[in-house]
C-alpha cells in the first residue's frame, strides 16, 4: 500500500526541486550572457556583466535552500558548512581584468587583476550584512534548536565551526580589506567545492546491502561526481599556474572548470534528490 505523503515530506521535496531549479535558472542567465557578449574569463566574472543580477540571486537562493535542508548527519552537516560559504561567493566578486570582461569600463593598476575600485563600496556593505546576518543566523540556530529539542553535539559542532568561518572572515576583513577582497571568492568558492566532494564522497562509501542494486547504482554515481569536482579544481588550479591565458575551443580553460564544477553540483543535487525522494517523514515512522 502506498504512504500518503505529508505536508513536511512535500515542502521537504519541493525546496529540493527549487535549488535544481535554481541551477538551471543560474546556468541559462550564465548561456544567454556568453551567447550575446561571447566567452567570460570564468563563471564569476558574470558578476561584471548584465547576467550579475542572475549570477548573484542563484547563489543566494542555494545557500537559503541549503539551510532549509539542515539535518542532523554528518553529510548534512557539511552542506550547512557550503550554505556558509554560498552568499560570500555571490556577494564578493572574483578579480578580474577588465578587457578580459566583454563591456566591463574598468581599470586595474599595473593592469593586473582587480576588484575595480567602483565596486568596493558594494563590496564593504555586503560583507558587512553578511557578517551582522552570519552572527545573528547563527544564534537563531542554537535557540531554535534548543527550543525543538534537537540541540546535541551535532548541531552544536557545526554551529562553533559556521562561527569560526563567519569570526574568521570578519577578521580577515577588519585586519586586511584589500587582500579580503582580493582573495574571499576564491577562497570560498574552493571551500564550498571541497565540501560538496567530500558529501559526495561520504555518500559513495556507505555501506550497501546484498540484494540492493539501486543503492549501488547511486554509490558509482556519487564516487563520479566526487571525482569529478576534484578534477575540475584541478583544472582551475592548471589555469591559474598557466604563464598565459589558456583556453579550449575558444573558452577560457578556467571557464570550463568552474561550468564543470556547477555542473557536477547539479548532478550531485538530482542524484541526492531521487535517492531521497521517498524518504520517509519521522512523524509516519512515529
Amino acid at each position: 500500500m502506498r504512504v500518503r505523503t505529508t505536508s513536511t515530506q512535500r515542502t521537504y521535496r519541493y525546496v529540493r526541486l527549487a535549488l535544481i531549479a535554481v541551477l538551471v535558472f543560474l546556468a541559462v542567465g550564465i548561456a544567454v550572457q556568453v551567447a550575446r557578449d561571447g566567452a567570460l574569463p570564468s563563471v564569476s566574472a558574470a558578476y561584471y556583466t548584465s547576467s550579475r543580477d542572475v549570477f548573484v540571486g542563484a547563489l543566494c537562493a542555494v545557500s537559503v535552500a541549503l539551510f532549509a535542508l539542515s539535518g542532523r548527519s554528518l553529510e548534512q552537516a557539511l552542506l550547512d558548512l557550503a550554505a556558509v560559504f554560498a552568499p560570500v561567493i555571490a556577494l564578493v566578486p572574483t578579480t578580474v581584468i577588465p578587457t578580459a570582461v566583454p563591456g566591463l569600463a574598468a581599470t586595474c593598476p599595473d593592469a593586473r587583476a582587480c576588484v575595480p575600485d567602483t565596486l568596493l563600496p558594494t563590496v564593504s556593505t555586503s560583507v558587512t550584512s553578511l557578517l551582522v546576518f552570519g552572527v545573528l543566523g547563527i544564534a537563531g540556530a542554537l535557540i531554535l534548536a534548543r527550543v525543538q529539542g534537537t540541540l546535541g553535539r551535532g548541531v552544536g559542532a557545526t554551529a562553533a565551526a559556521a562561527a569560526l568561518i563567519v569570526i574568521g572572515g570578519g577578521a580577515w576583513w577588519l585586519l586586511d580589506a584589500p587582500g579580503f577582497t582580493r582573495a574571499a571568492h576564491v577562497s570560498a568558492a574552493v571551500a564550498f567545492f571541497v565540501l560538496i566532494a567530500t558529501v559526495a564522497a561520504l555518500a559513495a562509501l556507505r555501506p550497501v546491502g546484498v540484494h540492493d542494486r539501486r543503492r549501488r547504482w547511486l554509490r558509482v554515481a556519487y564516487a563520479l561526481i566526487a571525482a569529478g569536482i576534484v578534477g575540475a579544481l584541478a583544472l582551475n588550479l592548471v589555469a591559474v599556474a598557466a604563464t598565459e591565458p589558456t583556453a579550449i575551443a575558444g573558452i577560457p580553460l578556467f571557464f570550463l572548470g568552474e561550468a564543470l564544477a556547477l555542473a557536477l553540483f547539479a548532478a550531485f543535487w538530482v542524484v541526492q534528490t531521487v535517492e531521497l525522494w521517498n524518504e520517509p517523514d519521522p512523524s509516519l515512522l512515529a
